[in-house]
């Protein structure tokens, strides 16, 4: 089954307008100048454009995976930044949908479906460290009527004392992970900014010190041992799947960007490895797979399309630096230029292939699932 680019209008109605007016004339400054686009975020919200994956139940529009891929994509092909500040906001919902905490999700989920709360999610190191990658950087310990939360974690991204985000915690003498759900201006929670990043700097991204934080039971999204097992095989595939919609829309801009260049240079551009028609079929593709695959994860939940969303998501991770570097190699010295898109492509590129689950990562997660089918269900 094909499934062409379904183009912003028809993806959700308004949001052509909204990104030409909102964001387009921005890109530069969230690009260089670090300025995190909070009103486009707003406004998008309030489109429907983060309710896709929250049932109707809780304020949401229920459209589900492959719509909220399609809302990541059509802002990606402008800027993976803030596609990227999308796709936290679905994670940071899509985690709530699957806790057994009802209060929490009646409390929460509403008003983060609509954009009146932002928020993103801390829970890079609790991938990792359920991998085997890196040590858990927080842990909590059982106290009356909560959790006191003691570590640091260096890299929260679309946070802010005033946004919501989820912290992974391990637990002693428990297995998995204790998710709890908190707010920047948490007392016990201090934000420090984050050195300055070649790109994807306009993000709001920092580290995040817990010093003996209170958590109280309400707002934990998930408790370790069993049900976090059961938490994670619900959401791991969707979670990542979600990923996919940066790289499709990046993998666009990168293709409308050498046709461009072909107009006037396609002369001399023909001698280039990396082909136009030959990314943008590979583009055709990817895109088909990521739509089919959201729609089975739908009707069928995450855990049975564990394996293949890792191997999509990795294949996305690698087209998308081919294209950058292919627009990149097409546009040539202007690609230079600090407002030239062909640089910060190739700056997002790489973020897509770094951020978690890198391409290192993914290639670890499935080479242990050869070996072992059972392990990193995390």
């Amino acid at each position: 089954m094909k499934f062409p680019a379904a183009g912003a209008q028809e993806v959700l109605p308004g949001l052509t307008g909204l990104i030409a007016a909102e964001l387009a004339p921005k890109v530069v400054d969230i690009d260089i100048h670090a300025q995190y686009p909070k009103d486009f975020m707003k406004k998008l919200g309030a489109l429907g454009g983060f309710s896709s994956m929250t049932p109707a139940s809780y304020g949401g529009s229920g459209r589900g995976l492959k719509h909220a891929i399609q809302v990541i994509e059509e802002v990606s092909k402008e800027c993976v930044s803030t596609g990227f500040l999308v796709w936290a906001q679905y994670a940071l919902q899509w985690y709530l949908v699957n806790s057994a905490n009802e209060a929490l999700k009646g409390r929460i989920l509403p008003v983060v479906a609509t954009g009146a709360e932002l928020g993103g999610t801390g829970q890079s190191n609790s991938m990792k460290s359920c991998c085997g990658i890196e040590e858990a950087r927080l842990k909590a310990t059982k106290v009356e009527g909560g959790w006191k939360i003691n570590g640091t974690l260096p890299w929260v991204s679309n946070i802010a004392v005033d946004h919501y985000f989820h912290m992974g915690a391990t637990v002693e003498g428990e297995t998995g992970l204790l998710i709890g759900l908190v707010k920047g201006d948490h007392p016990g929670l201090t934000l420090v900014p984050s050195p300055h990043f070649t790109g994807m700097d306009g993000t709001n991204t920092f580290a995040c010190q817990f010093r003996d934080a209170f958590l109280p039971d309400d707002q934990v999204v998930c408790l370790p041992g069993k049900p976090f097992a059961e938490f994670a095989a619900r959401t791991k595939s969707a979670f990542i799947l979600l990923q996919m919609g940066m790289g499709l829309g990046l993998i666009d801009a990168c293709v409308a960007m050498m046709k461009r260049s072909n107009r006037t240079h396609g002369h001399v551009n023909r001698f280039l490895d990396d082909q136009v028609e030959d990314i943008e079929a590979v583009l055709v593709e990817a895109r088909a797979a990521t739509y089919a695959l959201a729609e089975q994860i739908d009707r069928d939940g995450s855990e049975p399309y564990v394996r293949e969303t890792l191997q999509l998501r990795l294949a996305g991770g690698e087209l998308s630096l081919k294209a950058a570097n292919a627009a990149m190699l097409h546009l040539g010295a202007k690609g230079y230029l600090q407002n030239n898109a062909a640089q910060r492509r190739l700056r997002e590129a790489y973020f897509i292939a770094i951020v978690t689950p890198a391409t290192k990562h993914l290639r670890k997660e499935l080479h242990e699932m050869e070996q072992s089918p059972a392990c990193c269900t995390a």
